[in-house]
């Protein structure tokens, strides 16, 4: 009889996850929403105009319902309020406050080790998680003690925390890093860490899941 072979080990993005689907925002009218993103900056309508590089009548119609914008003139608005376009239309989240906390002492993490990294999932309690937190000590000394380039979905940030790393990324050349040293990069971007310390470096990881 054959050995079976071991189930892959599950990924940290797919626990974070969890289950339950996502709220979805209900769209509303877009005047009331632009004087209420202004009035939250405590813009008055010339203030806000000239961040938009609007007519103040033109604005003020906009607010009023009393004419569509161009896209050209949302664009203008959106990037006034610093805010993409589809912000526009989609309600503030303040009636979404949810209160979630957790707290993750020192080593009770919970562990998912690898044969190139080993990783420590903070705040492990919380599922649907927007953000996917988690230290790691990194095992691996090359790049051929990973199977190809790690990928995945979302935007990465890392801070080293004890150690030497080089960060591996697909299309930029190799850069090391000491402690300290932070990068936030594409995640679907081949990218690969490596110790390059005597000591395993041990790195703080956020990953956002959106």
């Amino acid at each position: 009889m054959t050995d079976m072979p071991a189930p892959p080990e599950p990924s940290l993005i797919r626990i974070a996850r969890g289950s339950g689907e996502p709220a979805k925002a209900e769209p509303l009218e877009l005047g009331p929403r632009v004087r209420d993103l202004r009035k939250a900056r405590g813009w008055t309508l010339e203030q806000a105009a000239q961040q938009a590089g609007l007519a103040r009548s033109t604005l003020s119609k906009i607010e009023n319902g009393q004419m569509s914008p161009t896209y050209d003139a949302l664009k203008k608005l959106a990037t006034g309020l610093e805010i993409g376009v589809p912000q526009l239309f989609t309600p503030p989240k303040k009636d979404q406050v949810t209160g979630r906390r957790a707290i993750t002492r020192a080593g009770e993490g919970q562990a998912h080790p690898t044969a190139t990294y080993e990783h420590e999932l903070l705040a492990g309690a919380l599922t649907t998680k927007r953000m996917l937190p988690y230290r790691a000590r990194i095992r691996a000394r090359s790049f051929e003690e990973f199977d190809g380039w790690v990928r995945h979905d979302g935007e990465e940030f890392l801070l080293v925390l004890t150690g030497t790393i080089r960060l591996l990324t697909e299309f930029y050349e190799p850069v090391d890093m000491k402690r300290g040293d932070s990068a936030y990069y594409d995640a679907s971007m081949g990218h690969n860490v490596v110790s390059t310390s005597p000591e395993d470096a041990t790195i703080l990881w956020v990953t956002c899941l959106d």
